[in-house]
């Protein structure tokens, strides 16, 4: 019961806390003014890290497209052949 009431009082502590200051949840670029050099550094910076994210996954995905490729390629190859039958 005390672990419960211990937990229950720590969230409790933390909501308020965060709830308190608002202006301390946000850094000086976002609660600044949102056209000034730092936020839009920033903002490049985000862009930045989002193209290196999305050029990595397609080149991920573009290796497995491949694998199975050829993966199908080579079970097509080494298929036996249907056999033949002679009704003479």
């Amino acid at each position: 019961m005390n672990r419960v009431r211990f937990f229950f009082a720590s969230v409790l502590i933390c909501a308020v806390m965060l709830a308190s200051s608002p202006s301390a949840l946000a850094c000086a670029t976002c609660f600044g003014a949102s056209d000034s050099p730092m936020a839009k550094g920033m903002n490049w910076g985000i862009f930045s890290l989002l193209a290196v994210i999305v050029s990595l996954l397609v080149s991920i995905a573009g290796f497995f497209v491949f694998l199975a490729r050829k993966s199908a390629q080579a079970s097509s190859a080494t298929q036996p052949l249907p056999l033949e039958t002679n009704n003479v």
